[in-house]
């Protein structure tokens, strides 16, 4: 049924599986002309029609669902998780404007009940921990860590990356480089983090 139809409905469709798997409801139609290319509801609920005929979702009203083939079916093992480009300090890290593209992963690291955001690693501070320039990391959002994790903080503005450390009296995020001027950062114990690295994904994902 999926191989049959073409690339903008395949996309689709992953959307919209993704969507109602994650989170019960389906995405809107302005959604799916933003992965088509579509320009008006129209073009999208001629779509949203194609994927009714080819037995893959249901109408029901203005609700959408899975077909129950595909609901029970064990090949829906990947969500889309968006990638996140700038982040500034105050500001939702999954706000719209922050969304570059999403990208499907497989359901074994990104578990349902939590969210995830994907994060392009810059610079070198981490390179001993396995994370290098240009590496997608894929990030489960929480506010807490154990000690030795690598977590994202926003610090001046910018998100960073490193070990975290909890003592006494303070955080430590500390650095894992050959290059020896990264320093490790010392905050107070009420630094906020935005989540943890689950995964570390090679940049080829996305050019």
């Amino acid at each position: 049924m999926i191989n049959s139809l073409n690339e903008k409905d395949k996309k689709a469709f992953t959307l919209i599986r993704s969507r109602i798997i994650n989170y019960g409801k389906a995405p809107s139609l302005r959604e799916i002309n933003e992965v088509t290319g579509g320009k008006s509801p129209r073009s999208a609920s001629l779509v949203i029609e194609r994927l009714i005929k080819a037995n893959l979702i249901s109408k029901k009203g203005r609700e959408i669902s899975l077909a129950n083939t595909i609901q029970l079916s064990n090949s829906v093992n990947t969500i889309d998780i968006p990638l996140v480009g700038s982040i500034s300090c105050g500001a939702p890290i999954l706000a719209e404007e922050n969304i570059e593209t999403h990208i499907p992963v497989s359901t074994s690291l990104a578990k349902k009940g939590s969210v995830y955001f994907l994060l392009r690693a810059t610079g070198d501070s981490m390179n001993l921990a396995g994370i290098n320039n240009g590496d997608l990391l894929l990030i489960k959002q929480q506010q807490t860590a154990e000690n030795g994790d690598k977590v994202v903080a926003l610090i001046n503005d910018e998100a960073t990356v490193k070990i975290f450390e909890r003592t006494a009296d303070t955080v430590i995020l500390r650095p894992r480089s050959t290059n020896n001027t990264h320093k490790p950062i010392i905050l107070t114990n009420n630094c906020i983090l935005q989540g943890v690295v689950i995964a570390v994904l090679p940049d080829d994902i996305i050019k």
